[in-house]
């Protein structure tokens, strides 16, 4: 499977413009304009909006048109072969399945098991190795907001099993 530059153009843009258009809606449901005290919660959200979606429409028509323009390739250059989509998806799923972890079991076993992952699959070092990184990011991200800045982050059920609190 590949993707090529046009689809990929398109694509974003109508993304780019619905997330416009559920700034507008969004906005509209608070009100945007201007109340005796000054603006409505909506007002700034919802020109954020329209301008996203103005944004989106000229990058849509932008595309259209150097497609229609290009001469020889029908507007199909290249912009994910198989191999880069695999890597992509890699990267997507280790994200998500950093976000599930995070959530279950708190920001220090997620951010550990991330950043480990990813040093030995990615970076090529030893599982030893890639552990050892993780767990000493995760004392960094501790000391660093939890006893340097005085901000609590999710910790999961490992706070009531290290007696924490």
């Amino acid at each position: 499977m590949t993707v090529r530059r046009f689809h990929a153009e398109v694509a974003t843009a109508i993304g780019t413009g619905a997330l416009g258009a559920a700034a507008v809606i969004g906005a509209l449901e608070l009100g945007h304009g201007w109340s005796e005290s000054g603006p409505e919660s909506g007002y700034f959200p919802f020109y954020v909006g329209v301008i996203l979606i103005l944004a989106s429409l000229w990058n849509l028509g932008a595309a259209i048109v150097a497609r229609q323009t290009a001469q020889g390739d029908d507007g199909a250059e290249l912009f994910l072969d198989r191999e880069r989509l695999v890597r992509l998806g890699r990267f997507i799923g280790t994200m998500l399945a950093f976000v599930i972890l995070t959530v279950v079991m708190g920001i220090y076993v997620g951010a550990a098991s991330y950043v480990a992952w990813n040093a030995w699959r990615s970076g090529g070092y030893r599982a030893w190795v890639a552990l050892a990184i993780g767990c000493g990011f995760s004392v960094a991200l501790y000391l660093v907001f939890e006893v340097a800045f005085l901000v609590p982050l999710l910790k999961g059920p490992i706070e009531p099993l290290l007696g924490i609190y």
